[in-house]
């Protein structure tokens, strides 16, 4: 099959997303399709596009195999409602531009990673004008999340995101789905389940395992041999939460042995370092944004692994895809996400879950996991076990090879 891959976020930018797409994407070729991927201009999270990039419109480049057209994005540092508008709108036409003129050829199928919403616009747009079905993934339910965290509050605009989200159900001809959650909410807007696959996230089981020697090393270059080292990796967003962290910190600061790192960036990074000014802690290290195949190691230096939401009850159909990157790595987490992923946490015995938003809670496991090493280790090699054998993304490549290859056969 050829397959035009559409992902606004993508390698070398770092994330949840980029990453799907990037594996999803690079084990469809070793299957033996050919895929194009429509991405932005590597940007986010900072909004700042490299010199490399001004003047252009768009770049053609291959990674792993895949066809890249990078396409021109209007980018900013200042994160608000029209910066996100603009900067999603101009996604949308020229990821539609990059479709329509620039890959060129028979395609197959057209597969669509949201959010950001939009890029669906720029699917169906490609889908109707060169009469190719459309497969839509939805990795987060939107526009019921921005409005969940007030990031959306105007009733016109979620009344026309919702108008675009529905006509991208209607259009596709199957639904890909991350969650249950999602599959249930979708399903109960009264769209066929027939039309609905489910498709979790998952790891690179080769990439991320567990280095002794990483872990050594990095332990030694941050100066926390003896520590006790919990870890965040992943966005400093809103839906997060990582005050919560923060204040945690603070909350045990008195005890030596218990230190934080956060791995990463992001929209609320700045204030996260204000608040751990403000509370004169020095049991925190805030480590810049590093490559892919870098957190591996980060992961192997600590003990136990953070995933943190806000207490939002849409969360509870949310199944982070950073909980197998920690088991991958044999790493046990400590999960402050209810619903589904609790569900599976403790089906794995993976660690330990604190309720969301709980810094007592939270304390108390933390403690909890540093006096318990050899509960802690079982954990993390009950993650790495259920990781492998459930969620390597070659199977999820060959569960979605074979739903687009369904979906072209009944073309």
């Amino acid at each position: 099959m050829r397959i035009i891959y559409i992902s606004q976020y993508f390698p070398p930018e770092a994330g949840a997303s980029q990453a799907r797409a990037h594996e999803l994407a690079r084990n469809l070729v070793k299957l033996g399709h050919q895929v194009t991927m429509l991405a932005e201009f590597p940007n986010h999270p900072s909004g700042i596009l490299p010199q490399k990039y001004h003047g252009h419109l768009y770049e053609r480049d291959t990674l792993d195999g895949i066809e890249v057209i990078r396409v021109w994005v209007k980018a900013s540092k200042v994160k608000n409602y029209q910066s996100r508008l603009l900067f999603y709108s101009s996604f949308m036409l020229t990821a539609s531009m990059a479709g329509l003129f620039l890959a060129q050829g028979h395609y197959d199928a057209i597969y669509i990673n949201s959010p950001p919403l939009l890029a669906g616009g720029a699917g169906l747009a490609i889908s109707k004008l060169r009469r190719i079905p459309m497969v839509f993934e939805v990795c987060d339910l939107w526009p019921a999340s921005a409005t969940a965290l007030g990031e959306m509050t105007n009733p016109r605009a979620i009344a026309l995101a919702t108008h675009l989200e529905e006509a991208c159900y209607h259009h596709s001809r199957r639904i890909v789905v991350v969650t249950h959650g999602a599959w249930q909410n979708i399903a109960n807007r009264g769209f066929p389940e027939k039309k609905l696959a489910y498709i979790p996230n998952g790891a690179n089981t080769d990439l991320f395992r567990f280095s002794s020697d990483h872990r050594t090393r990095l332990r030694q270059s941050l100066g926390l041999n003896s520590k006790f080292i919990v870890a965040y990796a992943g966005l400093h967003g809103i839906a997060q939460g990582l005050e919560t962290i923060v204040q945690t910190a603070h909350q045990l600061q008195e005890n030596p042995d218990v230190h934080f790192i956060f791995i990463g960036e992001g929209p609320c990074k700045a204030e996260l370092i204000y608040l751990a000014e403000q509370y004169h802690l020095h049991n925190i290290t805030f480590i810049p944004e590093k490559p892919r195949e870098e957190i591996p190691g980060y992961l192997s230096a600590s003990d136990l692994a953070l995933i943190p939401l806000k207490n939002i009850d849409l969360f509870k159909g949310v199944l982070p895809s950073k909980l197998f990157d920690a088991w991958a790595c044999a790493r046990p987490v400590l999960m402050s996400v209810d619903g589904e992923a609790r569900q599976i946490l403790e089906e794995v015995n993976g660690g330990i879950f604190s309720p969301p938003e709980d810094v007592q809670q939270m304390a108390r496991a933390i403690l909890w996991m540093m006096n318990h090493p050899q509960e802690r280790e079982a954990m993390g090699a009950n993650g790495r076990i259920y990781t492998v054998k459930n969620h390597s993304h070659p199977q999820l490549a060959n569960k979605l090879a074979d739903i687009l290859l369904e979906v072209v056969q009944s073309h």
